[in-house]
């Protein structure tokens, strides 16, 4: 069983879906490993990664107006507010979706369906330099 490990930063503009398969196969490709699995993080507590619809960005933009009507800002309940009106919201966000995807390797290739795509999503409005980690264990 073989390990290959690399990442890349994400400059993101605010809020929003920023897709990374590219950069998450590259590595794939780069790994060498025919048969296995991408394990994808991000480092981050207020952003999160997400395997989402890549061909009509409404399907994104839906999900992003759907997590701000279930996790608002300026909820007057929020208490960790040290970074502004946006921070408990966003680590809320985070939580609810996830912070890794492990994604098949068939074929020296990630294994997505036609119309899926990986993104990071940024939960805060200022821009960030995001993080994001990939291991691909395999033979």
């Amino acid at each position: 069983m073989a390990v290959h490990g690399g990442g890349f930063e994400v400059r993101t503009r605010g809020k929003g879906t920023y897709e990374i398969t590219g950069e998450v196969a590259r590595i794939v490709r780069e790994s060498g490993i025919r048969e296995g699995i991408a394990l994808v993080f991000t480092r981050h507590t207020s952003a999160s990664l997400v395997v989402m619809e890549n061909a009509d960005p409404t399907a994104r933009a839906d999900l992003e107006e759907f997590l701000e009507r279930l996790v608002p800002e300026g909820d007057p309940r929020w208490r960790h507010v040290l970074e502004g009106p946006d921070d408990s919201p966003a680590h809320v966000r985070m939580a609810l979706t996830r912070t890794s995807e492990a994604l098949p390797v068939e074929d020296g290739r990630l294994s997505l369906g036609t119309w899926q795509g990986v993104f990071l999503f940024e939960h805060r409005r200022a821009p960030h330099h995001r993080r994001v980690v990939v291991k691909v264990v395999g033979d």
